[in-house]
């Protein structure tokens, strides 16, 4: 008996074949609930949290998903943290990558049970998946040279991104407002300059782009409603010192004159930073701190534009997008950036008046107005949109493009099996699983559209023999087609991505095989 007590009382430990099957079993229960969002006829998961709100997230965006379920099991821990990478480095691709892992770690299980060793499957996966990542780079479309192929490329892949998302019904209209948005961007994949706005009211067919900058806020009170040629002076300062406060400093007066000698220091100085800050020469002020009214009265006496509360990110956008710096001290007005537009004005948006600063000296920046029946449906929106500019914004620095529909997994599936055909020794056996393993992208689509996945599969493996063939799945028409006639497209890095994260993920999950849970701390009785 006396081994047993390693571990402390509440800790309990998994060995060999259980914990590789629980751990198995974890990540392919993840994978499963992901499954179905995958391709353009994904169906979308509502997510309600058991906090306060009770918020219902509605989404189709596999990355959301998994971040918002609390999961115990160790292996779907780690699926959940590729799928968060991926949304990080590439933005789209989410739930391919966490379909992907699952099947290779359902195909491993076989394996496994045949009594072939891990480290025979991972050496297997590590050349096949090698094997994969060549055939892609063999097969890649790079149109960078040519800007007209190279903005329909880029239009393809938004579209093709869209698709599986809520935007799918406009995703003309949004597949341009994204390509516009990162050609501005002029190859930076800074997501910062291109600001999301979601309005409710109107649908989704009613968002835009705009060229300026907008800030969520209204003009205040007695002020220009209009500036040309404005000097801009971000501020990060407190301008709410000219009436005592009471908390916080404790004064004694004898009588009530001292107090209004006091206030009246506090007015002065005031009045003193308002005149510096006047003497920047600038004809608009953005603080992110709150302006009292008396301030606010003397910067309208001196036709300045001053602007409060605006939010921390609004402000870092918009000091980044007219090219000032946020100050916060104002005695040296030379060294101080002043950002610089050619136009600020208030705009209606639905019901809500904004600002619209236009003319902006960064040309890369630009505002998306997102309009639709609620906030479920902006929030999706938003996320969709997300996903289609971190892609376009990684594509136009790594210009190689790929088909989509399941053609990427195809090539690279014969293209491994042929490997495996070559090797000798059990690691063949694991390349042929990978191959297994990639058809199931394909096949996850064709079953979300409700389509004869076996046959088609089928079909898809026998058009893939010859040489030079575009063949995926054509979800709109239930069939095989052409997949550069439809222009579906993919972008490379996505891809290489999707393939090398799930592989790894796979290779560690395989690697496990004890899973030690720690005992809980007690709580000591405070009584």
């Amino acid at each position: 008996m006396a081994i047993d007590r390693i571990f402390k009382d509440e800790a309990s430990e998994e060995k060999g074949e259980r914990a590789r099957m629980s751990s198995f079993v974890g990540a392919m229960a993840i994978a499963d609930l992901v499954k179905t969002t995958l391709g353009p006829k994904g169906m979308d998961k509502i997510l309600q949290s058991t906090g306060r709100g009770r918020e219902v997230t509605v989404t189709n965006d596999g990355a959301t998903i998994l971040k918002s379920l609390h999961i115990d099991n160790p292996a779907a821990k780690v699926l959940v943290d590729i799928s968060k990478v991926q949304d990080d480095e590439v933005g789209d691709g989410t739930t391919s990558v966490v379909v992907l892992a699952g099947e290779l770690l359902r195909e491993a299980e076989k394996l496994v049970a045949a009594k072939i060793h891990p480290m025979t499957i991972i050496a297997g996966f590590r050349m096949a998946a090698e094997c994969a990542r060549d055939t892609l780079v063999a097969k890649v479309v790079d149109n960078k040279g040519d800007a007209e192929k190279f903005r329909s490329d880029l239009m393809n892949i938004a579209r093709t991104t869209l698709s599986s998302k809520i935007l799918s019904q406009d995703k003309e209209h949004f597949a341009k407002l994204a390509v516009d948005a990162v050609m501005r961007l002029k190859g930076s994949t800074n997501l910062e300059s291109i600001q999301i706005i979601k309005k409710p009211g109107g649908s989704l067919i009613d968002s835009f782009l705009d060229e300026g900058f907008i800030l969520d806020k209204k003009i205040g009170i007695g002020q220009p409603k209009r500036i040309e040629n404005a000097k801009i002076l971000v501020a990060n300062t407190a301008m709410d010192t000219d009436k005592v406060k009471i908390y916080g400093a404790r004064v004694r007066v004898d009588s009530m004159a001292k107090v209004a000698q006091i206030e009246g220091a506090e007015k002065e100085k005031m009045k003193e930073k308002v005149n510096k800050i006047i003497a920047h020469g600038i004809n608009c002020f953005v603080n992110r701190q709150l302006i009292y009214n008396f301030p606010e009265e003397l910067f309208a006496d001196a036709g300045i534009l001053a602007i409060e509360h605006a939010d921390f990110d609004g402000i870092e956008r918009l000091a980044l997008v007219t090219g000032g710096d946020i100050a916060s001290t104002f005695d040296n007005p030379e060294s101080v950036k002043l950002g610089h537009c050619d136009l600020i004005e208030e705009i209606m948006i639905g019901e809500d008046k904004l600002i619209k600063f236009s003319g902006v000296a960064m040309g890369q920046a630009c505002t998306i107005v997102l309009r639709g029946a609620s906030h479920h449906v902006l929030d999706e929106a938003e996320r969709s949109l997300h996903d289609a500019l971190c892609v376009l914004s990684q594509t136009v620095n790594d210009s190689r493009v790929l088909l989509g529909g399941g053609w990427p997994e195809m090539v690279m599936a014969k293209e491994v099996d042929a490997l495996a055909r070559k090797t000798p020794g059990k690691k063949s056996l694991a390349m042929e699983a990978f191959s297994r393993a990639l058809l199931a992208i394909p096949t996850t689509i064709a079953d979300n559209a409700g389509l004869d996945s076996a046959e088609l599969i089928s079909q898809l493996r026998a058009e893939h023999q010859n040489e030079g063939c575009n063949s995926g799945i054509d979800v709109i028409s239930g069939s095989v087609g052409d997949m550069s006639e439809r222009g579906i497209c993919e972008a490379f890095k996505v891809k290489q991505a999707v393939l090398l994260s799930a592989t790894e993920a796979a290779e560690m999950i395989l690697r496990v095989d004890e899973i030690i849970t720690c005992a809980p701390r007690r709580r000591e009785d405070r009584m």
